[in-house]
């Protein structure tokens, strides 16, 4: 069973820049599909992006299109989140999921297996 810790959110002003970063303990980081999802107060949780097995392909929820990257390191187990101009609408709890399942909607909370803790994201106006 695979265990997820996320770091790297925080407070910062709109337009400002952070990375998130989620290490995944286990061996077999390389068979994880890996998501990364938010949840602002009083809402649900969402997408934000999504990465292929060897990084291969990417996913975005398209208000974070040409802002957001997803990445992963299989070397360091570890799997980012690069998040650039950043709006206040972007506050929220992100958290960073995985899937071995060979069937899965990307965009699915359904189509995760495991989950991190959170991190908080505040973007200031």
């Amino acid at each position: 069973q695979a265990q997820l810790v996320e770091s790297g959110g925080g407070l910062v002003q709109t337009g400002g820049s952070l990375r998130l970063s989620c290490v995944v303990s286990g061996r077999t980081f390389s068979s994880y599909f890996m998501g990364w999802f938010r949840q602002a107060p009083e809402k649900e949780r969402e997408v934000v992006a999504a990465i292929s097995w060897n990084g291969g392909t990417t996913y975005y929820k398209d208000s974070v299109k040409g802002r957001f990257t997803i990445s992963r390191d299989n070397a360091k187990n570890t799997v980012y989140l690069q998040m650039n101009s950043l709006k206040p609408d972007d506050t929220a709890v992100y958290y960073c999921a995985a899937t071995q399942k060979g069937l899965l909607t990307w965009g699915s909370l359904r189509s995760y297996e495991y989950w991190g803790q959170g991190t908080q994201v505040t973007v200031s106006s």
